[in-house]
């Protein structure tokens, strides 16, 4: 099963999107599941239900982050590097979604979805295979 589809089957039987993305993407980050569910749990619907920025975009994020760090806990040095993937991948997000806010992919103040929630987990998983390291 690809990891699109693992993440989708993750959302459905209940993980957050945020969990979803994270553990179906444990051969990256070598988290085991249940510290990649746990360290994602707050960030369902937009940070802790607040609609704030997707977790889905969050945890793929993060997953990105884990291969990008240096790790130099003594001399942070590869923050430079990674902001601009970040940068890349949000508004890579943002052009195949429509917006990177839970509230507006979900269309709560205007009532327009933009993305469902199961699309949004899809395309945090292809931007994981966009930039992560091969």
């Amino acid at each position: 099963m690809n990891r699109e589809d693992k993440a989708v089957e993750l959302r459905n039987s209940g993980y957050n999107c945020a969990q979803a993305v994270i553990c179906a993407s444990a051969d990256i980050t070598g988290l085991d599941e249940a510290a990649a569910f746990a360290l994602t749990e707050g960030l369902g619907s937009g940070l802790g239900c607040t609609q704030g920025t997707c977790g889905a975009l969050n945890a793929a994020c993060m997953v990105i982050s884990m291969q990008l760090s240096s790790c130099h806990l003594d001399h942070p040095d590869s923050k430079q590097t990674t902001y601009p993937i970040m940068r890349s991948m949000l508004a890579d997000f943002q052009s195949q979604a429509g917006a990177i806010r839970c509230r507006d992919l979900k269309g709560i103040e205007n009532g327009k979805i933009l993305c469902e929630c199961e699309e949004c987990v899809r395309i945090a998983c292809r931007l994981i295979d966009k930039y992560r390291r091969k």
